[in-house]
């Protein structure tokens, strides 16, 4: 041994009881910790549940990704992520001419999958905003990153690609969740359908129609899908006479401008249903123009107003009404009719139970007790009232 190595050996010799506090101290840590986690453990359940919590399990909606230092934007601007996203995903239905419906379905499925965000990684090799597999034939990695793309492939069409929407026969009348498990094919189905108030919120966000009607053939030539029964999310048709109306995302275009905003042409019409006065004996459309706060709508009969409308105000056989909104049905007759869509299904009309009177009923009594053909919906836009 020389004096280098005679160093050495004092210097580990002078470490030896550092080395040992610092072990013990080591050992005490890791106790606390154990016992805190078996602690917990007995209190909130197994290690995968205290982990599945604190990723947020338990307090975030089902199949929303919690957003962790990895998935790129801070919260501040995840909504913004979101938004920018959703108007990509529905400019390319619309660029396909298909409906609003079909840009809610992707919502909700984008919701389910990503949060809506064009994630770089997920489960296996899935990626972007529908978590698509390279591998199951969606296109390479660098494709799927492309929102415009992934949306593209989404709605289908895709010749020597995976199915989309509309190679799935008769989406249009699935409920909503179904349509987008048709597509995605995920082991917990069940989830999408609870995207869809997220997915009408980003949606109003975005200035979006979901309640446009296409103009794209409901089937394209290549369809592989097996015939679907067609049901709504109660089980009914959702275009059949009498099926329930559902709420969609309010906001008129900027040539809508009444007297009396949504809210309190709302209020109104509750509050002329409660005072029983019976002046509105077939004044259906001379109702629905003072409700918005006109004297007079300009125009002589309902489906007259409703024909008169532009194009793109126009929802034909739509069943997803903002409230607020113009319902029109044919009644048989050269007036044809109008309500006011109030929410939740419900309509502000005339002479449904009572002539003259104004009642809050649900909008379907007007095809059931009337034998009427619902028309579409339209915003409150009188451009010859006074």
């Amino acid at each position: 041994m020389d004096a280098r190595d005679a160093a050495t050996a004092a210097a580990r010799t002078a470490l030896l009881p550092v080395q040992a506090k610092l072990a013990v101290a080591l050992l005490v840590v890791v106790g606390l910790a154990l016992g805190a986690v078996s602690a917990l453990t007995m209190a909130g359940g197994t290690l995968q549940q205290l982990n599945d919590k604190a990723r947020g399990t338990d307090c975030t909606p089902p199949g929303i990704p919690v957003l962790g230092a990895e998935d790129g934007p801070p919260d501040e601007f995840l909504l913004t992520a979101q938004v920018d996203n959703a108007r990509t995903i529905d400019a390319v239905a619309k660029g396909r001419g298909l409906s609003g419906q079909a840009t809610l379905i992707a919502l909700m499925t984008a919701l389910q999958e990503s949060g809506l965000r064009n994630l770089k990684y997920g489960h296996a090799d899935s990626l972007g905003v529908f978590q698509q597999r390279p591998s199951q034939g969606w296109g390479t990695p660098e494709e799927i990153m492309n929102v415009r793309y992934s949306a593209r492939l989404f709605f289908g069409n895709n010749p020597g690609k995976p199915r989309g929407l509309t190679d799935i026969r008769g989406w249009e009348s699935m409920p909503l969740g179904d349509a987008a498990q048709a597509v995605q094919k995920s082991a917990h189905p069940e989830l999408y359908a609870g995207q869809r108030l997220r997915a009408l919120e980003i949606a109003r966000d975005a200035g979006l129609d979901l309640g446009r009607a296409g103009t794209a053939p409901t089937r394209p030539d290549n369809d592989q899908g097996p015939g679907q029964p067609p049901t709504g999310d109660c089980g009914e048709d959702p275009g059949a006479p009498g099926a329930p109306f559902h709420d969609a995302a309010a906001g008129w275009p900027h040539a809508v401008r009444n007297p009396r905003s949504t809210a309190d042409a709302i209020a109104w019409a509750h509050q002329e249903a409660a005072k029983g006065r019976a002046v509105w004996y077939r004044r259906c459309l001379a109702f629905v123009a003072i409700v918005h706060g006109w004297n007079v709508s300009g125009v002589p009969y309902a489906i007259d107003h409703y024909r008169e409308m532009p194009a793109g105000m126009r929802h034909d056989k739509s069943r997803s009404v903002p409230p607020g909104a113009l319902m029109y049905w044919d009644t048989g007759q050269r007036a044809g009719h109008v309500a006011v869509y109030l929410g939740n299904g419900q309509i502000a009309s005339n002479d449904i139970r009572r002539p003259g009177y104004i009642d809050i009923v649900p909008a379907s009594d007007i095809e059931k007790k009337w034998g009427s053909t619902y028309l579409g919906w339209a915003p409150p836009y009188f451009p010859k009232g006074s």
